[in-house]
């Protein structure tokens, strides 16, 4: 079919890879910083423009038929009438729009309106909130905002000549705050709610649908937020879930179809394929194993990992509730952590190191089981980030899942969803593809742990988890 391309603009960065387009293999890559200093909560888009052109340098797209685009989700761009940015974007998690969040819930009437109305109940990082802030705390710009683009949107129209027509997708706009996966449709009330008064919205086009053409004949297909990008470009499918090891974490599964949850612990968010991707999200995850490293003197976390494995499961008793930030699964946003089962014989440095790590990961269970107990199937977890390379995480992951894990070789599965988009786009456009098969690339390479004869094991110290987890939180998981 030909050489088509990925391009994902993160909170930091522009990668691309350009692939074959039968068989997804990497030909070519580009790589370039955005020219911004560390992570502000707004920055000029034009930032995104100048690191993509840096990464295409060196002739990388010639021979390119068709660009796909996956970029950080949360970012909003707010455009006048005449298509200029009203300021900045406002992108990041952005804690500034806490209050915001609060005021939005109040307003529709309550956390369960929001899951009724648009399968989330808004945060501070949302779009929808950052417009409620804007009007709070910046007037002008929210009166003179006509329209309303994320990200990949914004890269995308930038891409075809800013035409007339400006275009999302389902995944992308499902992480507004004010379009359904429930319904497919937008929520314009919510947006007036938010900004006071109504926007011009993107329209929302099919996953294989392309967005348009560039004048030198370049193929843009719709694009996507990253998490959409990356589920896409690791393959997953009905029975997967993928659990991410970063500061916080999330586990997100593919389902068939869009998730209500009043309590707001899921976020019912669309894929880019056409199914559903529900995510839950814990706020400690690496942090907990990096504030026990710090704690025992420990350099790194593969110094953890070592400690942690010359302890046994269980760690003599010791348990980590790893709710160092507070948390939101269980709903808990103001509580602190909690160590039990201090003896006198499990009070060693390789105990603690171990209990962070079973902490860790019970608090991911946790967080699976809410999407369990919802219906979704789980045959088998991909782990993402550094840590999942460390060997206590590998060695204990799959008993205390209770299911086949599989940890895929590091790669930019964000820009690889990116050109698996553009490739599906181009085949439908060419004929060659059915506009509700995506391409057949080849999946992740990977290595693959079974739970074996140390499920029962794990599930013992998950069992010790819940338990010290009910008596210190009794009912938190009740909604």
């Amino acid at each position: 079919m030909g050489i088509v391309a990925g391009l994902d603009s993160s909170p930091d960065f522009t990668r691309i890879v350009v692939c074959d387009a039968d068989t997804g293999a990497v030909l070519k890559q580009g790589y370039a910083q955005h020219p911004v200093e560390g992570r502000p909560s707004d920055v000029d888009p034009q930032a995104w423009l100048l690191s993509l052109g840096e990464a295409a340098g060196g002739g990388l797209l010639e021979g390119v038929q068709a660009i796909g685009v996956s970029s950080q989700q949360n970012a909003v761009v707010p455009l006048d009438a005449q298509g200029n940015t009203v300021r900045p974007a406002l992108v990041g998690g952005d804690k500034r729009a806490q209050v915001a969040a609060a005021d939005l819930v109040d307003a529709l009437g309550g956390r369960e309106a929001w899951a009724q109305a648009v399968g989330c109940v808004p945060q501070a990082a949302q779009p929808v909130t950052k417009l409620r802030w804007l009007v709070k705390n910046e007037p002008d710009a929210a009166a003179r905002t006509a329209v309303l683009l994320q990200a990949h949107d914004w890269l995308v129209w930038q891409l075809l000549g800013r035409p007339v027509r400006r275009t999302t997708d389902r995944g992308g706009a499902s992480g507004t705050g004010y379009w359904s996966a429930a319904t497919g449709g937008y929520r314009t009330d919510l947006v007036e709610l938010a900004l006071g008064h109504q926007a011009m919205l993107p329209e929302v086009i099919g996953p294989s649908d392309a967005a348009g053409t560039t004048p030198e004949g370049l193929l843009i297909s719709a694009g996507t937020g990253e998490t959409m990008a990356a589920a896409f470009g690791l393959g997953i499918g009905l029975g997967d879930a993928v659990v991410s090891l970063g500061a916080s974490g999330s586990v997100m599964a593919v389902h068939p179809e869009a998730l209500v949850d009043s309590t707001g612990m899921i976020t019912s968010l669309a894929d880019a394929t056409g199914m559903h991707l529900p995510v839950v999200t814990t706020l400690n995850a690496v942090r907990t194993l990096r504030g026990t490293a710090e704690l025992l003197g420990l350099s790194d976390l593969e110094s953890l990992s070592d400690l942690a494995m010359k302890s046994t499961p269980g760690s003599h008793g010791l348990v980590l509730l790893p709710y160092l930030e507070g948390e939101r699964t269980p709903s808990l946003p103001h509580t602190a952590g909690t160590l039990a089962g201090l003896r006198r014989e499990s009070m060693k440095a390789e105990h603690l190191a171990r209990a962070s790590f079973e902490g860790m990961l019970c608090g991911l269970a946790d967080a699976l089981d809410v999407l369990r107990g919802r219906g979704v199937e789980v045959r088998r977890v991909f782990l993402l980030g550094a840590a999942a390379e460390l060997t206590a995480v590998q060695s204990a992951a799959p008993s205390i899942f209770g299911t086949q894990v599989v940890v895929p070789q590091p790669a930019d599965y964000a820009a690889l969803g990116a050109a698996r988009q553009a490739a599906w786009a181009l085949g439908v456009s060419q004929g060659t593809l059915d506009p509700r098969n995506p391409p057949a690339w080849q999946g992740a390479t990977a290595q693959v742990l079974e739970p074996g004869e140390e499920l029962a094991v794990g599930q013992a110290v998950r069992q010790q988890f819940v338990s010290v987890r009910e008596q210190t939180h009794p009912g938190a998981f009740r909604s």
